[in-house]
């Protein structure tokens, strides 16, 4: 699974750093990516930073 977030859509909120920090980081108030392709065990925090953001700017893909 990758992540993707679309900068077109994202705020910088901070609320997916809040969710799994080990994996976002909000700099130029847009998220950003801290790893590519993080662990399975971090999959849940990824979720629930998906769920958590305002602007449904973060999802995963196949790719």
């Amino acid at each position: 699974m990758k992540i993707v977030i679309d900068l077109k859509l994202c705020e910088g909120n901070e609320r997916c750093v809040a969710a799994a920090p080990e994996v976002f980081e909000v700099h130029d108030d847009q998220s950003h990516l801290r790893i590519e392709n993080p662990p399975s065990a971090l999959m849940e925090k990824i979720r629930l930073a998906i769920r958590m953001c305002p602007r449904q700017a973060i999802s995963l893909s196949d790719r």
